[in-house]
């Protein structure tokens, strides 16, 4: 299990956890509050600061509940924190909905999930292999 240090840096943070054992995510809350006028984003303090194991990144992904019922989302789905990262935490959400959304304090925004990062080389080549794929894409096998 990785350890994760957290900074609280605002009276009004709470620590994100995992709701049920098991979860991939853990829940994220607002240590702000902000109204998020329809069609418009806004970014949306925590109130945290982590420190993430090396060759790792936390992942902030929308809240399902929060898109089906508002229309609310997580606008650069998955955000990405790199482990390098060490200033505050926050979700920028989006309101695809036709009414305005009222973000309150300690209102769980989103959720972050902790991931393993693979580095990659980059190699440059005149070919790649074939496959049966080959470039078919956006739609290629049908509906």
């Amino acid at each position: 299990m990785y350890k994760i240090k957290v900074k609280r840096i605002s009276k009004d943070a709470k620590l994100p956890y995992y709701a049920h054992p098991g979860d991939a995510g853990m829940d994220v809350f607002a240590a702000e509050e902000k109204i998020i006028h329809s069609g418009e984003s806004a970014l949306i303090k925590t109130g945290i600061k982590i420190e993430l194991p090396k060759n790792t990144e936390a992942q902030i992904r929308p809240r399902s509940g929060l898109a089906l019922k508002e229309g609310i989302t997580v606008l650069n789905t998955p955000g990405t924190i790199d482990e390098g990262y060490r200033g505050e935490v926050g979700v920028i959400l989006i309101n695809h909905s036709k009414k305005e959304f009222l973000v309150t304090v300690g209102m769980k925004i989103a959720q972050m999930v902790i991931a393993p990062v693979f580095r990659a080389e980059l190699i440059e080549v005149n070919e790649l292999s074939d496959t049966s794929r080959s470039e078919g894409g956006f739609g290629s096998t049908g509906k």
